[in-house]
């Protein structure tokens, strides 16, 4: 049997427009006691995150628990890419048991969804765990999320991989959704994230544009 390729992107590869994006307790008191990954970088990927999608347009749920009793506010990083969203507040720790959030879900009207937040091992096996069981295609941004271990990441990612979710990067996130250097109206802003949030990638686009002028589209 004889299989033709197609130049077709394949149909696991996100979209801006295919998925709801829900980023969950990005907040001082969880980053405390975050060990897996350090607060610089959570944060920094946290923010490549949300502007990420605030700059495709995708639908984004953010939410916090005890917001204003213990947890403290949700990172500046996130709220600034949204500043006229709204976050749903929570007392439960499994996101997917809050009557507001699934309204909310329900209200978009996306069968897939990425997760990211803190902890991996509650806050995000949580809800991945119950979106899984109720039919939905999940995906989890784990260099955005963190734990109280290394261990207890690795664990709650494996966990979750188990269920069938999907992990992925940060970076990977972002430039999924350009996915193509030709698409010119998202570039700027692609590489502009990129080069703020990007890291070393960042870095090595600012040295090749101001030393050649160098771009990735033709």
């Amino acid at each position: 049997m004889t299989i033709t390729a197609t130049p077709t992107p394949g149909k696991t590869l996100l979209s801006p427009a295919d998925h709801i994006l829900v980023m969950i307790d990005f907040q001082s008191q969880m980053a405390f006691a975050t060990k897996s990954i350090s607060a610089e970088l959570l944060r920094n990927n946290a923010a490549l995150v949300a502007n990420a999608a605030a700059g495709f347009g995708v639908a984004t749920i953010l939410t916090t628990v005890a917001e204003k009793s213990f947890s403290g506010p949700m990172f500046a990083e996130i709220t600034d890419a949204f500043p006229d969203q709204k976050l749903l507040d929570r007392t439960s720790m499994n996101t997917w048991e809050d009557a507001g959030v699934i309204d909310e879900i329900n209200r978009i009207g996306k069968s897939r969804i990425v997760f990211s937040g803190l902890w991996t091992s509650v806050c995000i096996v949580g809800p991945v765990a119950s979106a899984v069981d109720q039919g939905f295609e999940t995906y989890v941004i784990t260099d955005a999320c963190g734990d109280i271990s290394e261990e207890a990441h690795e664990r709650a990612v494996e966990r979750m991989i188990q269920l069938g979710a999907r992990p992925m990067t940060a970076l990977q996130y972002l430039l999924e959704l350009q996915r193509d250097w030709a698409r010119g109206e998202t570039y700027d802003m692609t590489t502009g994230i990129a080069r703020k949030w990007g890291g070393a990638y960042g870095l090595g686009i600012t040295y090749a544009k101001t030393m050649f002028g160098a771009s990735e589209a033709h």
